[in-house]
């Protein structure tokens, strides 16, 4: 009887735990977004994770699109944290088949955090921002005079 009852609750719990370590070890797919983080929280009553809102933004007067992402690693969350307001790149990996929201409320994991410096307009249109790329010393070039008088 123990073993008719017992085995069938062990291999039960094997099985659980298998398909746990599957989809925690398992991407989906992978890749990067770069935005302004807008929005960085702990969350969760039991299980807590840091929930945040990445601001996309692909073209100039284009409508905003927003990026939902889950941070579990707390070095990561502190490196966003300091970045606050800043253009990053977020490196995520997209897990699929957790049943519940105790491992975040997105299927979008980070798990690096990279800043970027230029903003890119379009294809082939990149505008660094002021003081990027130049020496603190050097100051911004002069316009020539018959530059600034042309039509």
């Amino acid at each position: 009887m123990f073993k008719r009852l017992i085995l069938p609750l062990l291999i039960l719990v094997a099985l659980v735990a298998a398909y746990f370590a599957a989809v925690l070890n398992w991407s989906y797919s992978s890749g990067e977004r770069a935005g302004w983080v807008q929005k960085f929280s702990h969350k969760g009553w039991l299980c807590k994770t840091w929930e945040g809102e990445l601001a996309l933004v692909s073209m100039p007067g284009a409508p905003m699109e927003k990026f939902f992402f889950t941070v579990t690693d707390d070095a990561v969350a502190e490196q966003i944290n300091r970045r606050m307001g800043q253009r990053v790149a977020l490196h995520y990996e997209q897990r699929v088949g957790l049943p519940t929201s105790c491992f975040g409320e997105t299927r979008y994991y980070v798990s690096r955090v990279t800043p970027v410096d230029d903003i890119s307009l379009s294809p082939g249109v990149v505008v660094q921002p002021h003081g990027a790329g130049r020496n603190a010393d050097q100051s911004a070039p002069a316009i020539p005079a018959s530059a600034a008088s042309a039509p």
